[in-house]
């Protein structure tokens, strides 16, 4: 049987999605070869920008070059031929963007519904017309990934049961399916680095001894102006200590340094900030931040999986949470957590976990455990019973 994988956010290129896209990948063809199985062919759909990062001297898997991107009419025009044309038997995308005239037997992985939930223009660069008519796209497109699939993979229940509500989905048809937590020292960006330094980390990105850490973008739902207006409040009280905020410079961490320069928190040139945006930052010096951080911070107002509070417990840094969406479902008892809308109840966490040692070690035990029940090759084991069961092979 052939089984197709839309792999065109395999890697970085596709961020969160790359890396979900390119563990899942990596471990299913490693538990294929490992079992000896020959029961799956498999054909991986790859862009001009990852098809040489993906390497395999599997004989069951075909790399197939696709010069289409994400989202767009030729996506919906041009993908159904090629997949057509591989005669596979089952298609797995990813992502929630599958074309509707797609011409064979599909699952797909839902990650979230943040789309449904925060459909506003503050979460685009369009015009609010041509946001307009993308929100419509996206409504006609995931109606059709999600009742023309033969299965769903969520990664969290959570999600799960967001599906159910919003597009009463049987819930038969969803498989949960766990994300993993990577060891960021031994990822491919950063393979056998010698282990760093920390103090010329620290002093590379101009990071004082004492700070506050969040990793991710700076999408609205992630309530980064409520932070900083948080952490505008803390350093009158905390001048010694900054908050650093690691994520890729694109036009919503442009408006987040707006806010900042309003708070007078951020000025560009300015070796003295409060707020410190690095930028991206290699997996190898994201290691010494995690260890380094007084401890970690989340006030997402909305997560399908959250992963970045996983990778600060995995490096013994503990972590301060939002009790929103997932979080709780996947965090455990191994964060605090806070309302985050509620800034005095933020404020009072903070100080808490600043000033009780207790609590601190209690937190970054807990971490270290809660991060070790989630790993890529669970994931993908699990995503490739999803697929037997797709095909009848078990029930």
């Amino acid at each position: 049987m052939r089984i197709g994988i839309d792999a065109r956010f395999y890697g970085p290129v596709g961020k969160g999605l790359g890396r979900y896209t390119q563990e899942v990948v990596d471990n299913i063809i490693k538990i294929s070869g490992a079992e000896g199985s020959t029961i799956f062919d498999y054909v991986i759909f790859l862009s001009p920008e990852n098809y040489d990062e993906f390497i395999t001297d599997s004989p069951n898997v075909k790399k197939v070059k696709l010069d289409i991107s994400w989202y767009g009419l030729k996506e919906q025009i041009l993908l159904p031929f090629y997949i057509w044309r591989e005669h596979l038997d089952l298609m797995h995308f990813p992502h929630f963007n599958v074309p509707i005239l797609t011409p064979v037997k599909f699952i797909v992985t839902i990650h979230d519904l943040i789309l449904t939930h925060f459909p506003t223009v503050r979460a685009t660069t369009l015009s609010p017309l041509k946001y307009k008519f993308k929100n419509i796209a996206y409504r006609l497109v995931i109606y059709n990934a999600i009742f023309r699939s033969c299965r769903i993979i969520a990664v969290s229940n959570f999600t799960k049961d967001d599906l159910i509500q919003q597009f009463k989905v049987r819930a038969g048809k969803i498989s949960v399916t766990y994300e993993g937590v990577a060891n960021l020292a031994k990822g491919r960006d950063s393979l056998f680095f010698a282990k760093l330094d920390s103090q010329e980390t620290l002093e590379l990105y101009n990071i004082p001894q004492k700070f506050l850490l969040y990793v991710g973008n700076a999408y609205p739902h992630k309530n980064l102006n409520f932070l900083l207006n948080i952490f505008s409040k803390l350093h009158k009280e905390r001048p010694e200590l900054c908050l650093v905020m690691v994520g890729k410079n694109d036009y919503f961490y442009s408006k987040i340094k707006d806010e900042a320069s309003r708070l007078n928190l951020w000025q560009p040139n300015n070796s003295n900030n409060p707020v410190i945006f690095p930028g991206y930052v290699p997996d190898a010096q994201l290691e010494v931040l995690y260890q380094e951080a007084s401890l970690y911070i989340f006030p997402s107002l909305y997560e399908g999986f959250g992963l970045p509070p996983l990778e600060a417990m995995a490096r013994s840094c503990p972590v301060l949470s939002s009790d929103r969406s997932s979080l709780p479902e996947i965090l455990g008892d191994a964060a605090l957590y806070f309302d985050p809308e509620n800034s005095s109840d933020v404020l009072n966490k903070i100080h808490l976990l600043l000033e009780d040692n207790n609590l601190r070690v209690d937190l970054i035990n807990k971490g270290i455990f809660q991060a070790k029940k989630y790993n890529w090759w669970e994931c993908a084991n699990k995503t490739l019973e999803v697929y037997k069961q797709a095909l009848r092979i078990i029930k």
